[in-house]
């Protein structure tokens, strides 16, 4: 690893980088590749590395319409956990989550990932209940999952109101103590430098405006740089999915949402685990730089803004501030928003599309950074085999048409 002098960062960073080598190349694209894929946020990349690193297939692009990490790759709040409730969801998430804890030793490359638990408040007695059925049911999937007290929840987390007084009451709730974050930048980084390194080819600035067909095939897309063939497309486009398949001339059963995050101004460490609250629709975590990381539930409007609306930051806050009434004075430092495409059972679309050549990643909701390895491993494999990886044989399209849906909407409608 190269080592840099405080005196050879300030220079460079006077000198705009240009004595640093690249993470990864910038070429430019080749007429065809053996697969493309549409999309250069985490699972796109995902899915280049792991088609080179599990299948062989190095003829690959990625072709993403701005830079890597421009897009909900950079606009989350980087929860990792895998406290899902039915058996298909929680096998997904946890290889995801264990994925992620060998992710910087596979990447060479330090994804923070910290491993600080993840607590769900129960705020009535229904919600207890409730949450022993959950606990019970990881339990039985396999997944750590613990029960925890009142007292044991104040004990975790400071400064947090669990008196029988407050407007939305603590009576308990549970822990995934596995759970935790990671640092999305660093995910999204390694990955790319990762694929670049088994010779896959990151396009960026390279925005899809059509697709190529023969025969009822597709065999490669229009782009702003080019026309580029493909023998097998994935399509990885997060928010923008249904653009795209609009585009190859099929619809898709997602409703896409701007998704709200907050920091507040740095404090001093005082939250070392991530936390839930479903009654006020609020989670939060606290960064390594000291800064609250808030978020709530979804905008209550379809749209493609990454800007979000006031009346959620109001919610956001007002939750937050019933679960600590003495941080009032914690000022924001910033806001943002990400895209999400949401299906209908709250789970994600990994397989076949309608259309031949063309496969399809997508429908992650409010919970795609936490299935980026996971969905970029069987969206490899799913592009590589032809046929879909048994972890996610329930998530095809065609559960629409069978109505062998996968509901996990408690699970992940506002955990991120």
């Amino acid at each position: 690893m190269t080592r840099y002098s405080l005196w050879s960062l300030l220079r460079e960073g006077l000198r705009g980088h240009r004595g640093w080598t690249p993470a990864w190349r910038d070429p430019a694209p080749r007429p065809h590749y053996d697969v493309v894929i549409v999309g250069g946020g985490g699972h796109g990349l995902a899915t280049a590395h792991y088609l080179a690193k599990n299948h062989g297939i190095t003829s690959v692009a990625v072709l993403e319409r701005g830079w890597i990490g421009q897009g909900n790759s950079g606009r989350n709040t980087t929860v990792i956990r895998s406290n899902y409730f039915l058996p298909a969801s929680a096998a997904f998430y946890e290889f995801s989550l264990k994925l992620y804890e060998q992710l910087s030793a596979e990447l060479n490359f330090n994804t923070m990932v910290s491993q600080r638990g993840i607590i769900t408040f129960a705020h009535s007695r229904h919600d207890l209940e409730g949450a022993r059925r959950w606990v019970n049911a990881m339990r039985l999937n396999g997944i750590d999952s613990e029960l925890l007290s009142v007292a044991e929840i104040g004990r975790l987390v400071p400064y947090l109101d669990t008196s029988p007084r407050a407007r939305h009451p603590i009576h308990g709730g549970f822990i995934q103590r596995r759970g935790g974050i990671a640092r999305h930048d660093a995910v999204v980084w390694g990955y790319a430098r990762a694929a670049d390194a088994r010779g896959v080819d990151i396009i960026q600035n390279c925005e899809v405006t059509g697709f190529v067909f023969e025969r009822g095939r597709a065999v490669g897309l229009e782009t702003t740089r080019g026309r580029i063939g493909a023998g097998r497309i994935g399509l990885a486009a997060a928010g923008h999915q249904s653009v795209l398949a609009a585009m190859a001339g099929f619809r898709l059963p997602l409703v896409t949402y701007a998704l709200q995050a907050f920091v507040s101004e740095p404090l001093k460490p005082w939250l070392d685990t991530v936390l839930l609250s479903p009654a006020t629709g609020v989670y939060a975590s606290q960064s390594d730089k000291g800064e609250i990381v808030l978020g709530g539930a979804l905008d209550l409007y379809p749209s493609y803004a990454q800007r979000g609306n006031l009346p959620t930051a109001e919610h956001v806050v007002a939750g937050f501030l019933e679960l600590f009434p003495s941080l009032s004075r914690t000022r924001f430092m910033r806001q943002w928003a990400g895209m999400t495409d949401v299906v209908h059972d709250s789970s994600p679309i990994i397989g076949k599309s309608p259309v031949e050549g063309i496969w399809l990643n997508c429908g992650w909701g409010t919970g795609g950074f936490k299935a980026i390895p996971a969905g970029g491993w069987t969206f490899a494999h799913t592009i590589a085999t032809g046929t879909p990886h048994p972890l996610v044989a329930a998530f095809g399209l065609d559960r629409f048409a069978t109505g062998a849906l996968v509901d996990e909407a408690a699970a992940s409608g506002i955990a991120h």
